[in-house]
């Protein structure tokens, strides 16, 4: 992006500072990168290697859905608690440029997530793709981080700043499992099958599988599925901000 048209254009400033903000925030980046990458070079390519491809998949959704999730949710809580969201809500500035900037910046974070997995999963993995499915892979998972930065919006809006990271994790973690991201769904009893075919990631790793030639996803029923997902949670942060503007965040 050009520097000289950043710094005349205060929209681009706003977006440049929030993603800044979240790469320069250790509490943020660490464990962001790290936690989804551990999970995969454990599991993935330590203890059940025949199935690297399949674990690439899911556990980068789960990195994925993690960037998405703290990058908002713990970030405008605790912007909430500091009075910086009242703040700019009193200002010109755009709505949309800070949450241009946070997406900007999960989404940057996904992109490493995916990057980094894929060459984990290529060099010690064996994971063989052609260069069109590696690079099909990466921009599915990147663009599905946007309906969970939605969802991570909402709930930073409606989260008491002081329990957000607490209730983004029980969120998190129960979500990813539920959604077979760590143990392939057909192995959970009926009723968990069920439940795991109405998540949102559940659909998200099989539209990755299937770009890779695993063709396991209906992709009528996960657009379906993620886009009635992002509607529920874009109402959810329409009335959040609506709240937020006649309370003291």
């Amino acid at each position: 992006m050009n520097t000289a048209a950043i710094s005349r254009n205060p929209s681009l400033q706003l977006i440049q500072a929030q993603w800044l903000n979240l790469v320069r925030t250790p509490s943020y980046t660490i464990p962001t990168l790290l936690f989804p990458l551990m999970f995969y070079s454990f599991f993935g390519l330590l203890m059940i290697r025949v199935q690297a491809l399949w674990l690439l998949c899911t556990f980068a959704t789960f990195g994925v859905m993690g960037a998405a999730l703290f990058s908002f949710g713990v970030g405008i809580a605790t912007e909430r608690a500091q009075g910086w969201m009242m703040l700019l809500r009193a200002s010109p500035a755009p709505v949309g440029a800070i949450v241009a900037g946070k997406a900007f910046g999960a989404m940057l974070f996904a992109l490493i997530i995916v990057v980094v997995m894929a060459v984990l999963g290529a060099t010690f993995g064996d994971v063989r793709l052609a260069t069109s499915q590696w690079l099909l892979l990466t921009g599915v998972l990147v663009a599905g981080a946007l309906p969970f930065c939605l969802m991570g919006l909402a709930l930073g809006l409606w989260i008491k700043p002081n329990a957000a990271p607490a209730v983004l994790n029980l969120i998190y973690l129960p979500l990813g499992f539920l959604s077979g991201l760590w143990i392939p769904a057909m192995q959970f009893p009926p009723l968990l099958q069920a439940i795991a075919e109405w998540l949102p990631p559940y659909h998200l790793a099989a539209l990755a599988l299937d770009v890779t030639g695993a063709k396991t996803a209906d992709w009528s029923a996960a657009m379906l599925n993620l886009g009635a997902f992002t509607l529920i949670f874009g109402v959810m942060t329409a009335l959040g901000w609506k709240r937020l503007d006649g309370t003291r965040g």
